[in-house]
């Protein structure tokens, strides 16, 4: 029985054929994918259905969270736990509180994004198992790779060898965990 594998790696020449062997690769029903360029590609992303992000929501609800919390801590200090009746303002002046407000939203908006940045993208991660695939070094310079992961459910190491090979690739790899 062979060692489990983190996927197959296929490598390719150009943009291009990167582009059309992940299409292949969805269309045949591939779900659990990653493509590495040296450079953005944009029909890559649209290729690989990358328009999921999550971020601008978390960012959203982080603010909310922000302005509620500087908002509700102005007015639990100066309208429960201080009420003092200063020229016969109301104790609840919320002109006074936007600006707390405003700088607590900004705060917890900046700091979701940063902390839901890292969540989402795996960070920090120092080690990957593509890592382990001798050619994998040329990513960064001039080559293109795709990775069909071993957790996706049409996964089978053999058949899915022969598929990236039916493609035309460089040099077909398993990344060993």
């Amino acid at each position: 029985m062979k060692q489990p594998i983190y996927g197959v790696m296929a490598e390719f020449e150009s943009p291009t054929a990167l582009v059309t062997a992940t299409r292949a690769a969805v269309a045949k029903g591939y779900k659990k994918m990653d493509a590495y360029t040296p450079f953005p590609i944009e029909e890559l992303s649209d290729a690989l259905h990358l328009h999921r992000n999550k971020l601008p929501l978390m960012v959203l609800i982080g603010g909310i969270i922000g302005g509620m919390l500087g908002f509700a801590l102005q007015y639990f200090v100066t309208v429960m736990y201080y009420p003092i009746n200063i020229g016969g303002r109301p104790l609840l002046s919320w002109p006074a509180y936007i600006i707390i407000t405003f700088e607590l939203t900004i705060l917890f908006a900046a700091l979701t994004a940063v902390f839901g940045l890292f969540a989402l993208c795996g960070l920090p991660m120092p080690y990957h198992p593509t890592f382990n695939v001798p050619r994998f070094e040329f990513a960064s310079r001039n080559r293109f790779f795709l990775c069909i992961e071993s957790t996706d459910p049409l996964f089978d190491r053999a058949k899915t060898c022969e598929f990236l090979e039916t493609l035309e690739p460089r040099e077909v790899s398993e990344v060993a965990h």
